[in-house]
């Protein structure tokens, strides 16, 4: 268990860190493909939120579930307002907050349950 600690204390830095520059990057057209529809942007928030919150309880285990909830909570408040007030082309959105909760969630239960499972 310690040693997916390690390697998770490792992994986390680097995600969070492009996880926000793809966040906080400048808006960009978008192009139609066959695979994109209606609220794809929520679907992309709910999964890389969901790896950003295992990584977070991966590397920090022993972590309480409301500090968790907190600190990914207040990052992706943050992300939206920074979003909007930078101004370059990004918008905040309620249901990308949503998303964001919904996806650390998401990514909390699915470490409990595979260390539940495989530990």
């Amino acid at each position: 268990m310690d040693n997916i600690s390690k390697i998770f204390s490792k992994i986390l830095p680097i995600y969070w860190a492009f996880l926000t520059y793809m966040l906080l990057k400048p808006g960009e057209e978008n192009h139609e493909y066959w695979f994109m529809f209606n609220g794809i942007d929520k679907v992309l928030h709910l999964g890389i939120f969901a790896m950003l919150g295992f990584c977070l309880k991966a590397a920090f285990p022993k972590i309480k579930f409301s500090y968790f909830f907190q600190i990914i909570l207040i990052y992706a408040f943050l992300t939206e307002i920074f979003q909007e007030e930078m101004g370059l082309g990004r918008s905040m959105e309620t249901l990308d907050i949503v998303a964001d909760t919904l996806g650390c969630l998401l990514g909390y239960y699915i470490y409990k349950l595979l260390i539940k499972r495989f530990f």
